[in-house]
């Protein structure tokens, strides 16, 4: 006497589940109007938004930053020990 209540809990969980989907199955798979090219940048298609040898040098200073703060710490903790 279980089989019916497990149908009824799967009925119960397919179905919210297959009226969710129905939206997205309507959508349709032809591409949109949108304008042509980098709307993040003027107009001019694509290309670097941003600055990017900021950036570079942003990654370049963390870098430089890690590796002091490694010296320091071994620096400090005594250096590599040997056995």
């Amino acid at each position: 006497m279980r089989w019916p209540r497990v149908a009824a809990v799967a009925a119960a969980s397919i179905v919210p589940a297959l009226v969710a989907v129905v939206p997205v199955l309507a959508a349709t798979p032809s591409p949109t109007g949108a304008a042509a090219g980098d709307p993040r940048s003027s107009g001019q298609g694509p290309g670097l938004v941003g600055d990017p040898l900021l950036a570079i040098g942003i990654v370049v200073a963390i870098g430089l930053l890690a590796l002091g703060a490694t010296l320091l710490y071994v620096r400090m903790t005594g250096g590599p020990r040997t056995s």
